[in-house]
């Protein structure tokens, strides 16, 4: 499966300059906490201070068993709050979503 989701950064140079510089090289702890939740290829683009990500996953990925794995790893939670820093909700993302799935309304 094929999934695309967007996210909002902290509109400042600085702090987007720092979240790149995080993910020149992803911790291997949380790498790894991504491909055992059946994530095979994840990909983020930026324009401005919207990003959008693309990730590629297996049969056993599900956005809930991801949630849960995360919600039980004290490393994973250690980096979304660290990223939290750098990252904003979308405008229409309800209390407490980051990510938001986007809807595919075309394809060739």
């Amino acid at each position: 499966m094929r999934y695309c989701l967007a996210l909002d950064l902290k509109d400042d140079p600085a702090l987007i300059a720092e979240y790149e510089k995080y993910h020149e090289k992803l911790r291997p702890e949380i790498e790894e906490s991504i491909r055992s939740a059946g994530v095979t290829a994840m990909e983020i683009y930026r324009i401005g201070n919207r990003l959008f990500m693309i990730m590629e996953t297996d049969e056993s990925f599900s956005f809930d068993k991801k949630a849960a794995m995360d919600a039980a790893n004290p490393k994973v939670q250690e980096w979304e709050n660290l990223m939290w820093t750098y990252q904003q909700a979308l405008p229409m993302a309800k209390p407490g979503e980051k990510w938001l799935l986007l809807d595919n309304i075309f394809r060739l």
